[in-house]
């Protein structure tokens, strides 16, 4: 089992956009949060399983959708960084992975 370590910015990312969704509906922002956990959490089992961001095409980082986010993260060893979350519709700029290396285990 890969171990789980969140950057600070991914956080603040998801916690945006659950801010932003919570404007109009609590309930949903919510539940987004816990799904979005708990897809991230099957990464410690299957830390291979995202496809690569069709912006960078094959890279160290890799991606999982839970709609609306899409969530960006790379597999070290047996440890698996999430990196950034933003909305699906959006694109990708590489320069949104520079630079986040502030982590924390979850």
């Amino acid at each position: 089992m890969a171990r789980l370590i969140w950057s600070e910015p991914a956080l603040a990312d998801l916690e945006a956009i659950a801010d932003f969704i919570a404007l109009e509906n609590p309930t949903a922002a919510a539940a987004l949060v816990q799904r979005v956990f708990a897809h991230v959490g099957q990464l410690a089992a299957h830390p291979d399983s995202g496809s690569w961001p069709a912006e960078l095409g094959r890279s160290r980082y890799r991606q999982i959708a839970e709609p609306p986010c899409r969530v960006f993260y790379r597999h070290d060893g047996g440890t698996v960084y999430i990196v950034h979350v933003m909305r699906g519709e959006r694109l990708l700029r590489r320069s949104a992975l520079s630079g986040r290396g502030r982590h924390r285990s979850r």
